[in-house]
């Protein structure tokens, strides 16, 4: 298709009059792999110990029940008939066994099986403790608090087993599950009965799995990848590309020292040349191994993985192989918005609200980097999120869908494999993707893996306890850029530095924040936790209104001290981001890099009386930055005032970039928007025009303790015209339906006119309904039901990739 003449470019013509050439080419070793490619297969692996509770053997008349013993809840537990059988005294019955044997070992736990009946009841649930010693009492408290993560929905009578999988969470080393607690049933009054309790330790279920794909996670970090076993070799036929290289990472799960061999062999030898030998000795860890492969440039050749071990069937995983053509300028896609750039990297700003940056109109000097790249780039005055947590954030950027279309509202959802991510995108343009996921929100647990061939999983993070992750990511992506400085690339870098606990590491947690007053802050934390009514928000730490008076607390000082510390963490983000424009410049990818910084939604320090995030749709949690900034492809200085969501952004970067949009996206691209920042229906960018239409934000209904109260409300608001509408659909009591207020002169929501403009109100509730029509209509069908038009290969496909559970 050729460019039509936009009045947004007059700046970046450079390649108008240029055919849309073939892009890069990327041959996933993933996607080329076939069970028949694999020669030499290993034997089979002697089974490993099983972990499991049997109840159909004889009996120890020691443990006559295994171990396991009536806890808090559970009644009448004996065995009979092989079977673990007993009765709930109240919702939460619990089993309790101390595991004895096992806890010195450096094995993860990947699964737990339990095959059982139950008479009523619709959720089975587990969890674990390491101390010697437990206090029962305090394990019933915290589970009414805060239910366990390790659960799966049961149906009463039949006899099933269910699998609990401990993969999306942190998994466990066998040494921390000491005591184990399993909770059979949620009725009270209803009957168990357990055949079997299995602990699936992650080197027994690998020695399970058969050579090929699957998604695979050294500590933390996980790819795309190929498993075979010593002394396999995998073979494939590829053309290479004209500047071809290998791009590899290899490790292994495996004490003992393995080695990975790369050997190639052009059509008509008979013979393989060795490239590559990599012996790595410490599992757990994955280590760069790329090949140059320019000898070979344009020929057919037979592709060799082999690998050795002194122990055969030895594990060894080949991570995100691709075989990628280096970039040529002159081989580049054309976009909408002329060459398009060779890398886009997309910044995710956790719990970032836009009043809070320079360029915002803050008068505190938070983000001297971040106004620099709006001013040389492109500022949007009004984004708004179309959630305000993560959980439900993220899934609207990466698929550019609204949260009642992408179907994410509890702590434990999951997107549907349907939809079609941004990563999905670029990975088939041939494009390395990579995602570096600063909390479980944002990667496999909410599947958002999906596209993506590496994944930095919030677990690989040094400090488990702290939200300041800019630093060591960008550390991360500095080497990773250099490695793909000659490729397409797609970057998702989700930082949540402003995220609580707020205080900064040094010399930021005093840039604005009284030093002296720090221990006593921390005092006041502690005491202002005592009054804290919600489980979730005892846990993190985060008081009302009047829960603070309750402490006999001034909230307005106490909340100062934590925006003191909030400012200083986006300070401290913004420095790292600086670092990595900087590399962008040494690397000369800053002329081909495009660079989106959004922030996934804001944080409320009283402004309606509470603090956190989640609870609202209200301006400070709905009220978002948005930056983009490609010297190449954008205007420079351009400030956008119309009133743009979140969802817009997936389809501006594929705009930019020449790349399809998926029909299922509901966002729309911002290039119209480029041409004046404000006019309507006057801008125009590959024929589209701009028309103005509302931005949606919800807040769902929730059952799940992990998600932020209130729970048991729902809200959906409007912005039109300049006006915001909020609708209350469910409410406390005393609290109104409708809400309206000047979004133009007040952003953070503070003066409802609701019962001065009630026509105003009875329009925006009109055009609201009918939004909620049109998101409720174009849910996405759930896995299960997908599932059924599936072919068992691609089903199985799926699957392997952590795709579909």
């Amino acid at each position: 298709m050729r460019m039509r003449r936009q009045t947004i470019l007059l700046l970046t013509v450079t390649s108008a009059a240029c055919a849309r050439p073939t892009p890069p080419i990327a041959a996933r070793l993933v996607d080329q792999y076939r069970p028949e490619m694999v020669e030499g297969r290993a034997a089979e692996s002697p089974p490993r110990p099983r972990t499991e509770w049997r109840f159909d053997g004889p009996s120890d008349m020691m443990a006559p029940t295994r171990g396991w013993e009536a806890g808090p809840g559970a009644a009448d537990v004996t065995v009979k008939d092989g079977l673990l059988s007993g009765r709930a005294t109240d919702d939460l019955p619990l089993l309790h066994l101390e595991r004895k044997t096992g806890l010195d070992d450096r094995d993860t736990l990947h699964e737990v099986h339990v095959r059982l009946r139950v008479s009523d009841g619709s959720e089975l649930a587990l969890a674990y403790r390491d101390p010697e010693q437990v206090d029962m009492a305090e394990v019933v408290k915290l589970a009414r608090e805060l239910p366990w993560r390790l659960k799966t929905p049961i149906l009463p009578g039949e006899m099933k087993t269910y699998v609990l999988d401990a993969r999306t969470l942190a998994p466990p080393m066998s040494a921390d599950i000491r005591h184990v607690f399993l909770r059979p049933t949620n009725v009270k009054g209803a009957r168990f009965e357990i055949e079997s309790v299995r602990f699936v330790f992650r080197k027994e279920h690998l020695s399970e799995v058969p050579s090929g794909v699957s998604w695979q996670g050294l500590s933390g970090i996980y790819r795309e990848t190929l498993v075979s076993r010593s002394p396999e070799t995998i073979r494939m036929s590829l053309k290479l590309p004209a500047r071809p290289w290998l791009d590899l990472g290899v490790g292994t799960v495996e004490d003992g020292p393995v080695t990975f061999r790369v050997a190639v062999r052009p059509a008509g030898r008979g013979t393989d040349e060795t490239l590559l030998e990599h012996t790595v000795t410490k599992p757990q860890r994955w280590e760069e191994a790329a090949v140059d492969l320019g000898r070979f440039a344009g020929h057919e050749v037979t592709l060799s993985l082999t690998l050795a071990s002194g122990q055969p069937g030895a594990l060894g995983f080949w991570g995100a192989p691709a075989v990628r053509d280096r970039w040529r300028v002159s081989r580049s896609r054309e976009g909408t918005a002329g060459r398009a750039p060779q890398g886009v990297i997309l910044i995710w700003a956790d719990t970032l609200r836009r009043d809070h940056l320079g360029i915002y109109g803050y008068a505190r000097d938070t983000s001297p980097v971040l106004d620099g790249l709006a001013r040389a780039g492109v500022l949007f005055r009004d984004c708004v999120s179309q959630g305000s947590w993560t959980k439900v954030s993220t899934p609207s950027l990466l698929t550019s869908l609204y949260p009642t279309s992408h179907t994410i509202k509890e702590f434990a959802d999951r997107v549907p494999s349907a939809a079609r991510t941004l990563a999905e995108i670029y990975r088939e343009s041939g494009a390395a993707t990579i995602s570096m996921s600063s909390i479980l929100f944002t990667g496999r647990f909410t599947n958002l893996h999906q596209g993506f061939e590496t994944v930095h999983e919030d677990r690989s993070l040094s400090d488990q306890n702290s939200s300041k992750t800019a630093r060591e990511y960008v550390d991360r992506l500095l080497p990773w850029l250099e490695a793909h400085r000659d490729d397409p690339f797609f970057v998702f870098l989700h930082v949540s530095d402003p995220h609580d606990p707020y205080k900064p590491y040094p010399p930021y947690d005093t840039l604005f924040a009284d030093g002296s007053r720090a221990e006593e802050h921390e005092r006041q934390a502690k005491e202002a936790r005592k009054f804290i009514r919600d489980p979730l928000l005892k846990l993190f730490g985060m008081p009302s209104f009047v829960e603070l008076e309750d402490a006999k607390l001034d909230p307005r000082r106490y909340a100062a001290h934590d925006r003191d510390w909030y400012d200083g963490s986006i300070r401290a983000m913004d420095v790292e981001i600086g670092r990595l424009l900087e590399r962008l410049r040494t690397l000369g990818l800053d002329e081909r890099t495009l660079v989106a910084f959004i922030g996934d939604h804001g944080e409320e320090f009283l402004e309606h009386g509470r603090m956190f995030h989640g609870q609202s749709t209200y301006g400070e949690l709905v009220g978002v930055p948005l930056i983009l900034w490609g010297p190449s492809v954008l205007p420079r200085g351009r400030v956008v005032e119309e009133t743009v969501e979140t969802i817009d952004v997936m389809p501006t970067l594929l705009a930019i970039s020449g790349l399809p949009l998926p029909h299922q996206a509901q966002g729309r691209s911002l290039l119209p928007l480029l041409a004046t920042g404000s006019r309507r229906d006057v801008a125009r960018a590959d024929g589209a025009a701009w028309n103005r239409r509302p931005a949606i934000s919800e807040k769902a209904r929730a059952v799940d303790p992990g998600a932020p109260p209130p729970r048991d409300t729902e809200s959906y608001a409007i912005v039109s015209e300049g006006w915001k509408l909020i609708h209350n659909v469910e409410r406390k009591a005393g609290d109104p339906e409708f809400e309206l207020y000047n979004h133009a002169v007040d952003p953070l929501d503070q003066t409802d006119l609701s019962a001065e403009q009630p026509e105003r109100v009875e329009r925006l509730a009109r055009e609201l309904a009918a939004w909620r029509a049109h998101a409720t209509a174009a849910r996405l069908k759930p896995d299960a039901e997908n599932a059924q038009a599936m072919s068992r290969e691609d089903l199985e496909r799926l699957r392997s990739l952590g795709y579909v559970q």
